[in-house]
């Protein structure tokens, strides 16, 4: 039952890992990152100031189940 609970956990960390890695490369940077590919559709209905607030969103919460399931993976291990 132990090997099944943590195979789960490893398997959300490896997911939260790789999503992170894909969304922090989506964030605007200095050049404008890989979003500002999108900015050009966005800006014609004006939604680039809500699409960068749910990728914050997005990737403040895959942020905290990363940490989670770090902790959660040291104290199993």
């Amino acid at each position: 039952m132990g090997s099944v609970l943590l195979n789960i956990f490893f398997g959300v960390h490896i997911l939260a890992s790789l999503g992170l890695i894909l969304l922090i490369l989506l964030h605007a940077g200095r050049g404008g990152g890989i979003s500002g590919l999108f900015s050009g559709m966005a800006d014609s209905f004006d939604g680039s100031g809500i699409v960068e607030k749910n990728l914050d969103r997005i990737t403040v919460i895959l942020g905290l189940v990363f940490a989670a399931t770090t902790i959660t993976l040291f104290i199993l291990l």
